[in-house]
């Protein structure tokens, strides 16, 4: 006898944009309820059976991370909708014995052992992720990512360093320079008057990256900029430094990350006090 009845569907839907593609398991848990249903209040009855706000919670937690980032309301649909499809399905399967069928059997065990594995975990962990333990982690997030420079710059993408001198000789003489971009780049930003936006140093090529930095915000380069991809002409618009993202934007994944640290440490314990041996696919 197994210590759940569970059924698992896979499925796939769009949500937000994201295709979310996910083995829910369904674990109806009969028994103990929190006394006041406020807390837990029943969200579906399926034939009688009472799905909770609770389950709905789990069937979250199994979603792939990004998911998860998604509020509540956003996949409340989803998840209910996935929830009560699996208990009618796994209902038409004990009506007809699958439940009985030994590979069926061994399969629910390999979920319960899947279930513990993750509940363990979860409730070891969870105590552990405090919010001093995830402003720490900030700090040394904010250490290893230095902010730098960013410069919001223009450009005009030409095929030959002549064409690149006339250009220049027109914006001295007070040509616009986004209505030349406009006329004369073969760049995607050519239609955009060559705005690039803010980047840093890394996202562009070598040449044209030290060619920008190197360029006083309101002018453009005299000397026509070679890179493989032509000729260019860069007028900097402005110059700032980064921001590091807020503690609130790293937030998640500064969880995620101390969450499986602490995991690897919980099975490294456990492991460690096992008599554990491994052979290889041929049994020796």
């Amino acid at each position: 006898m197994t210590l759940f009845h569970s059924a698992v569907t896979r499925t796939c839907v769009r949500v937000g944009g994201l295709l979310i593609a996910a083995a829910l398991v369904f674990v109806p848990v009969h028994g103990v309820r929190a006394a006041d249903k406020k807390l837990d209040p029943v969200v579906a009855i399926v034939n009688g059976f009472e799905i909770h706000l609770s389950d709905i919670s789990r069937a979250r937690r199994q979603l792939p991370p990004q998911a998860q980032q998604y509020p509540m309301a956003t996949i409340y649909n989803f998840l209910i909708n996935n929830l009560v499809n699996t208990r009618l399905v796994a209902a038409a399967a004990r009506k007809e014995g699958l439940d009985k069928q030994e590979d069926v059997v061994k399969q629910i065990r390999r979920l319960e052992e899947q279930i513990l594995h993750q509940e363990y975990l979860a409730q070891r962990v969870s105590s552990a992720v405090t919010e001093e333990r995830l402003k720490d982690s900030y700090q040394t997030y904010v250490k290893n990512n230095p902010v730098g420079e960013e410069v919001h710059a223009r450009h005009i993408l030409v095929q030959t360093r002549e064409q690149a001198l006339e250009v220049i000789g027109r914006l001295n003489k007070g040509e616009d320079f986004a209505a030349l971009a406009r006329a004369l780049s073969t760049g995607p930003s050519g239609k955009q008057g060559g705005d690039l936006g803010y980047f840093t140093a890394g996202r562009m090529v070598p040449p044209f990256s030290k060619a920008a930095f190197g360029t006083r915000p309101g002018t453009f380069t005299t000397k026509p900029v070679k890179t493989q991809f032509g000729w260019h002409i860069i007028k900097v618009e402005d110059k700032r430094s980064q921001k590091p993202k807020s503690f609130e934007e790293v937030r998640g994944q500064l969880r995620e990350t101390i969450a499986k640290e602490l995991s690897d440490a919980v099975i490294a314990e456990l492991r460690k006090a096992a008599d554990v041996k491994t052979f290889g696919p041929d049994g020796k």
